[in-house]
């Protein structure tokens, strides 16, 4: 009975000490990344966030699942990009190792993203209304109540894309027959949209002013466009954004308060009597936020 017992008290600690162990490893790991980077870490630290900017200054948030056998297996990747990367791992391999492959990985998308940008800034695109990172098509409005339904090749974005017309028959049959014969005259070196233009023999419509003048209300750290109704959150209880970087090429909007509580979770903010200096979490550049405008 003694030795059952001996036995048992044996194998809880060696299961506390690997716990401590792989505690340390992971916080050592995060380290090397960068807390400022993190962005989630589950209380069991097998799930962890990272937000990482690309060289465009676009955020891509990249989830990372450890497995118990961790660091012998490779951890699991999730991210908002149209297709994953294969990951090269060895028993040597840290978390900074996956950062990297990551942002490598994002370095091969840029070409695809500024494509579907140029069309997002100069098309009337009607869906995807909020298209992530990781879609490739776009339903775009040309008038006359036709659409036009484009798939972007990921790996050649230039090239000529997969489509499909909607609307009345007779605008729709015109409007084939134009693509079937300029399609041939597709030219890589000209951006999409003045291809498309030329294709259809036409000059595409662009976003209406309530689409260009619409600013962007979804908070960049919760991802939430109110906060939620509740008595601690005081009179900010159930508001929308109140801040905005001011970067113009940036212009992330944000709940004050979601930024207070970030920029608190990051070592390099400063305090100056009741206000917080730090950095916005997608462009980087300097942002204050009053810390009388948090939770009550």
């Amino acid at each position: 009975m003694n030795i059952s017992l001996e036995c048992t008290e044996k194998v809880r600690c060696r299961e506390v000490d690997l716990s401590s162990s792989f505690c340390r490893s992971v916080y050592s790991e995060i380290e090397e990344v960068g807390w400022e980077h993190l962005v989630k870490l589950d209380h069991d630290l097998m799930i962890l966030s990272f937000r990482i900017l690309d060289k465009k200054g676009r955020a891509h948030i990249m989830e990372i699942e450890l497995e118990k056998a961790y660091p012998r297996c490779p951890p699991s990747i999730s991210a908002d990009v149209p297709y994953t990367f294969n990951l090269e791992w060895s028993v040597n391999s840290r978390l900074k190792h996956v950062v990297q492959q990551f942002q490598e990985h994002l370095e091969k998308l840029q070409e695809f993203w500024c494509t579907l940008d140029n069309i997002d800034k100069s098309l009337w695109v009607v869906y995807p209304k909020e298209p992530s990172r990781a879609t490739s098509c776009r339903e775009i409005n040309l008038g006359n109540d036709c659409f036009i339904m484009l798939s972007i090749n990921v790996n050649d974005p230039r090239s000529l894309p997969e489509c499909r017309f909607m609307g009345s028959d007779p605008i729709v049959n015109s409007l084939r027959k134009k693509w079937t014969r300029n399609s041939k005259r597709w030219v890589k070196d000209k951006s999409l949209v003045e291809n498309l233009d030329s294709a259809l023999e036409t000059s595409l419509p662009g976003p209406p002013d309530v689409h260009k003048n619409e600013q962007q209300v979804e908070c960049g750290i919760c991802y939430a466009q109110f906060l939620p109704i509740d008595e601690e959150l005081g009179a900010k209880s159930g508001s929308g954004t109140d801040y905005t970087c001011e970067n113009t090429s940036c212009s992330r909007a944000f709940h004050s308060v979601c930024l207070r509580d970030w920029l608190r979770s990051i070592t390099t903010t400063r305090q100056s009597f009741n206000v917080l200096f730090g950095n916005c979490p997608y462009c980087s550049d300097p942002v204050a936020v009053k810390i009388s405008d948090t939770r009550k």
